[in-house]
This record gives C-alpha cells, sequence and structure tokens, in this order.
C-alpha cells in the first residue's frame, strides 16, 4: 500500500486491533486514528493494493515462506520491545523459542583475514554454547558468523536487507541455503524486493532487535556495523567489540566502541559472562505457549520434571531427560557428562546450556555442572 510505511502500520494495527480489522475498516474509522497522512487511508479503505493479496499469499505458500505478524505467538518476543519492531516479517526455515537467547556477530564486507578467522571462531564457540548467531548474510564477517555457527552445529539466523527470493549476494546462494535449513531466514521487506542502500539501516535494527548483545568485529569508522551497535544501545542491548591492530582502518569503529564503553571481546567467554544475567529478564517476555515449548517455567522437583507428571514428561526431550538424570548435586565436568550420557560433548554443551537457561542445572568455572533442581 503506497504511503503506509512500517510505523503508521504498526498505529493501525495498535488502533484496531489486527490485520482483519484494519482492512474491514470504513475510512471514516480510519480518518479519526489521527493520521496526518489521509491519501494512503483513502486507498486502503478502497483497497487499492499495490499487489494482489491473495497472488502474494499463494506465491508465500508456493515458496514455503512464512508470514509472521507482530502479536503472533512466534513473532521474536525480543523484537516487541524495540521502539520500532517491524510490523511484519517473513522467514524461510523455522523460528525456535530458543532463539530468543540470540547474539549478533556483525563486521566489516572487506575483512582481514584475520579479521574472518576470529569472527568465525567465536560464533562458532558461542553457537556450540547453545546460543544462537544472528548477522546480516552479508560478504565478510557477518559470512563468517553464519559460517562458525554452522560449523559448530548451532542455530543461526540471516536477516535481509531484501525480499526472501532475491538472491542478494549472489556468492552466498549456498550459505543461505544452508541457514534456511537448519536456521532461518528473516526479512520486513516483500518478495522481490531489491537490496537498496535504505534498506541496510531498517535490517541492522532487527539484527540488534532480536539479539541480547551485538557483538562487532572490524569496523571502519562509518562502518554500518556501528549503526548496529547505536541501534543496540537505543534498544538497550549489549554492545561488544573485538580491538584490533591500532593503526589499521579496519580497526577504528571497533576501538571507538571501545572508548565509549563497549565490553572488549577477546574470547567467547567475555561475552557469555556479560549475558548470562540477562537471560532470565528475557524469557519472562515469551508468550504462554512458547513458554510451554521451551520449557522455561522451573519445576517443583526433580521427580515431578522426569517422571511423576505425563506433560512434564512430554516437555523434555529423550536426551533432556538423560542429562536431568546424569547431573546432580555434585559437580560433573562436562566430559564425564557427555561419557555417561553417551553424547557428543559438543552436542551435550548445547543441551546443559537449553537446561540452565530454565533453572534446571548451573554451570560452574571450569565446565562443571550442578543440578539446579
Amino acid at each position: 500500500m503506497p504511503g503506509l510505511g512500517n510505523r503508521s502500520i504498526l498505529r493501525l494495527l495498535e488502533v484496531f486491533g489486527s490485520a482483519e480489522r484494519v482492512l474491514a475498516a470504513r475510512l471514516k474509522e480510519l480518518c479519526e486514528t489521527g493520521m496526518a497522512r489521509d491519501k494512503p487511508l483513502h486507498a486502503l479503505a478502497a483497497k487499492q493494493f499495490v499487489r494482489d493479496p491473495q497472488t502474494e499469499w499463494t506465491y508465500l505458500k508456493n515458496k514455503n515462506f512464512r508470514l509472521i505478524c507482530i502479536g503472533d505467538d512466534d513473532y521474536p518476543s525480543n523484537l516487541v520491545k524495540i521502539p520500532d519492531p517491524p510490523a511484519v516479517l517473513f522467514s524461510s526455515g523455522a523460528l525456535l523459542p530458543r532463539d530468543l537467547v540470540s547474539i549478533a556477530v556483525v563486521g566489516s564486507r572487506y575483512a582481514s583475514p584475520a579479521g574472518l578467522i576470529f569472527a568465525e571462531r567465536l560464533s562458532s564457540d558461542l553457537a556450540f554454547s547453545g546460543l544462537t548467531v544472528v548477522s546480516g548474510l552479508a560478504l565478510g564477517i557477518d559470512s563468517a558468523a553464519h559460517r562458525g555457527a554452522l560449523k559448530a552445529q548451532g542455530r543461526t539466523l540471516a536477516v535481509l536487507g531484501c525480499g526472501l527470493d532475491v538472491n542478494y549476494p549472489s556468492l552466498n546462494v549456498d550459505l543461505r541455503q544452508q541457514i534456511a535449513r537448519t536456521g532461518a531466514l528473516l526479512t520486513e521487506f516483500l518478495p522481490g524486493a531489491p537490496p537498496s542502500s535504505g534498506n541496510f539501516p531498517s535490517r541492522n535494527r532487527i539484527i540488534s532487535g532480536l539479539s541480547l548483545g551485538v557483538v562487532v568485529v572490524e569496523a571502519a569508522e562509518r562502518s554500518g556495523s556501528l549503526i548496529t551497535a547505536r541501534f543496540a544501545l537505543e534498544q538497550g542491548r549489549e554492545v561488544f567489540a573485538v580491538p584490533g591492530i591500532a593503526q589499521s582502518m579496519r580497526s577504528k569503529g571497533a576501538h571507538r566502541l571501545i572508548k565509549q564503553g563497549a565490553k572488549l571481546v577477546e574470547c567467547a567467554e567475555d561475552v557469555l559472562e556479560e549475558i548470562r544475567p540477562l537471560i532470565r529478564p528475557a524469557q519472562s517476555s515469551l508468550s504462554p505457549s512458547a513458554k510451554a515449548l521451551a520449557g522455561v517455567e522451573k519445576p517443583h522437583s526433580h521427580e515431578e520434571t522426569i517422571s511423576s507428571s505425563p506433560f512434564i514428561e512430554a516437555s523434555y526431550s529423550p536426551e533432556e531427560r538423560v542429562l536431568l538424570r546424569t547431573v546432580d548435586k555434585v559437580p560433573k565436568h562436562i566430559d564425564e557428562i557427555a561419557q555417561e550420557a553417551n553424547m557428543a560433548v559438543q552436542h551435550t554443551a548445547a543441551i546443559l546450556l537449553e537446561l540452565e537457561l530454565r533453572g534446571l542445572v548451573s554451570q560452574l568455572p571450569g565446565k562443571y555442572f550442578i543440578s539446579g533442581l
């Protein structure tokens, strides 16, 4: 609909409560919303759409794309809190409740070899620890971040500055397919929307909004990554930066962030120690159905968790139940837990983080774990 931007759509949804009621509203009701521009409202009342809604809906279904509206149970709860959340998201892949605990890793498209290696390793370690890695699918640091998460067999979300069906950047066609299979591609732009320069700041606010914090690996003084960091600050997110060579132009932006108070990052643990206190408050924003799916609510006892209630029993996967039985009040190292559970250490770490987020286990220094029940 020409002239109706994201903020106008949010205002209409706030007034009428749903998209269906907006579409059913009469012109008089639309004009009473207090919106300054009435031409788009006349077009909306007359159903003068640029694209036929039924044709668009059929296209989305044929492409296996999903439309997620603000207010839907599976709309990312982190995004609801930002000043200008996208009214709609288009997705390819699946969003999961565990994606609530996400960290963004961003940086220069023209990164140094050392920067690419660091971004990939950092993202791999974060994903190995159970966090979802968010980035923008651009060449350079963004691509390295996604690859690192995939190599750790973890979750990663790519936020695009174009339509889902637009292959941009073209060199990342294989990477985007991998992300769609194991994570999700997200955008607020309609199918077919080209990657215009004005789209990327809007994309950046979603990257930071989805995350508990943003890590800037390499950035020049005018890098788009600094826009993401600025959005993170405005949204109340943590900002991290990786130091580089003192005289390198690629390090200027990250060094400026550190001088302004960003947390200096040398390894994944630097990020993890900052966001652990944020996990519980973030989980409180989950919808009731998402809480049930994620198993956030803490059970009353160990016996109730794994045996006495069929509902609670169904809330945990077989692997989670195995680990709940393996971890007890005596601290155990993750290697010992993995061996007793007959699981790979990497997979055990991811499940243990899930259980830690629910308050079912606690991590001690040195990768030791005890029961939280």
